[in-house]
This record gives C-alpha cells, sequence and structure tokens, in this order.
C-alpha cells in the first residue's frame, strides 16, 4: 500500500489553499494547515478530514503558537505550502504610511520565513525526493510595478530566498511559484484603493469583468507537477503556470542543464 504524504497548508481558506486542500484530501493526502478567520471554508475542510488551527501571520506570538500546534499533531511533513499575501498598502511608496509598508514586509516575507524557519525543523528527510516548500510570488520580476512596492518587494525576495534555501540546504526542495492573475478575494484590495492602484485599477476591472483568471486546475496541477520532480529539476526556481513550458520533458532537460533558468539574474551582465 502506497504511503500517504502530509502537507501543512498555510492559508487554508484562500483561493488556492483550499483548492490543494481539496485536491490533496482526495489523493488521501493528511492535511494540516493555518486559517486566520474560521469561515465555512475552513469548517467545510474539517469536516474532510483536514487538521487546522489558528494563525495570524501579523502577530508573531500567533505564529510561534500555530508552529508548536502544527509540529505536534505533524512531526514529519512531505509539503509546506505559503498562501497568504496582501497587496496593501496600495500607492506610491512616498505617499502611503511607512509603518503600513513596513506590516506588509512582515506580512508578506519576514514572519513567512520566520514560519518556515520553524517548521523546517519537522520536515521528512526519508522520503524518495525529499522535502518540498512552495511559495507563491511572480509579480513584479520583468519590470517597476508601481503602487505595489511593499508587495513586490516581498515576493521578488522571496524568490531569491527560495534560491538561496536550495543552495544552502540539500535535502529539500524551495519552489516559488508565478500563478498568473488568480480569482481570489486579494482583487478587492485594488478595488478598494482605486485610483491610488493607478492603471492596475482598470486591468483589475476588466479581468474581474471578463473573468480573465488562471484556471485554478492549472495551479494545482503544477504544484502537483512540482511537488513530484527532483530538485535539479524545480527547486530553487520560479516557475510561471502560464508563461513556462512545465509540462514539456524537453522543458525539463533544458532545467537540468541549465542551473540559471527561471532564477533572478542580471539581464546583460557578460561573465567573465
Amino acid at each position: 500500500m502506497k504511503e500517504s504524504r502530509s502537507a501543512i497548508i498555510i492559508g487554508v481558506s484562500s483561493g488556492i489553499g483550499q483548492a490543494l486542500s481539496r485536491k490533496w484530501l482526495k489523493d488521501g493526502w493528511k492535511i494540516l494547515g493555518t486559517y486566520r478567520t474560521e469561515d465555512q471554508v475552513v469548517s467545510e475542510l474539517k469536516s474532510l478530514g483536514a487538521l487546522l488551527t489558528h494563525c495570524d501571520l501579523d502577530d508573531p506570538a500567533s505564529i510561534n503558537s500555530a508552529c508548536q500546534e502544527l509540529k505536534r499533531i505533524c512531526p514529519s511533513w512531505d509539503v509546506l505550502v505559503i498562501c497568504p499575501a496582501s497587496l496593501e498598502p496600495i500607492g506610491l511608496f512616498i505617499d502611503v504610511a511607512m509603518e503600513e509598508w513596513e506590516d506588509s514586509i512582515r506580512l508578506n516575507f519576514t514572519n513567512q520565513m520566520n514560519l518556515t524557519h520553524q517548521l523546517l525543523t519537522s520536515r521528512r528527510l526519508d522520503s524518495p525526493l525529499g522535502p518540498c516548500v512552495i511559495f507563491f510570488s511572480g509579480g513584479g520580476i520583468n519590470d517597476a510595478s508601481t503602487n505595489y512596492s511593499a508587495y513586490t518587494v516581498s515576493k521578488i525576495a522571496t524568490i531569491k530566498m527560495s534560491e538561496i534555501l536550495d543552495a544552502e540546504m540539500s535535502d529539500t526542495r524551495f519552489v516559488s511559484i508565478g500563478p498568473g492573475w488568480v480569482d481570489t478575494k486579494i482583487h478587492s484590495q485594488t478595488i478598494k484603493a482605486g485610483s491610488k492602484a493607478g492603471q492596475n485599477y482598470e486591468r483589475t476591472i476588466e479581468r474581474i469583468k471578463e473573468k480573465d483568471f488562471t484556471p485554478m486546475d492549472l495551479i494545482i496541477n503544477c504544484c502537483d507537477w512540482v511537488i513530484n520532480a527532483p530538485k535539479d529539476v524545480v527547486s530553487g526556481r520560479n516557475i510561471n503556470v502560464i508563461h513556462d513550458d512545465w509540462r514539456s520533458k524537453e522543458f525539463e532537460k533544458k532545467l537540468i542543464q541549465d542551473s540559471n533558468l527561471l532564477k533572478l539574474r542580471k539581464y546583460g551582465s557578460v561573465k567573465k
């Protein structure tokens, strides 16, 4: 009988978090995770067998408490997925409150690293591929995403941190996935910001109107591909669900051959 895998999903009530939870529960996985607010989604996931605990990523004490509980009920995990994110504060850097900007960096990056740091000690090391940590980050890599500086800087830091952790920890895979535009409640922050969001306000309105979002099934399939791929294929890389040909065996070969692919690099530099 095939041994069941265990996944910890931080932010199970998010769009991607709940979709992954449902998929992996259906596949026979043991699902553990955290939620900030106990809502209908959380209740449904609990009824399906997920073991969930409260965690407020704005509160270090709550993070510590959640990590202790997760390590108690899951002393050995196969996959760790970090889902929470906030676009706020939205607006030009010079116009936003610095306290809110710093809070966003903590929520979107440093507190997520705190949580990752604590949970890495309970990763399972006796599986063929080794444990896998998945972050979600993609926006602002190839341009200057004005009006979203705290969010963008946090996501780029996460991408680089994935590469650093990959280099530091040979027994674990770290991957950041760029899901594209996902149909989740996060876009309400842009709508609320109005003109402070700049051109992205109209883009968001249009996306919602046209329902022009990355299909959730495609995101889940990409996550499934990542967790079943070896370290030299995926680890330390930022994989775009829409634009990268991750379903191709030829693309996998290219990744193995070029350790710089899908990583942050300075364009135009010549290696001497």
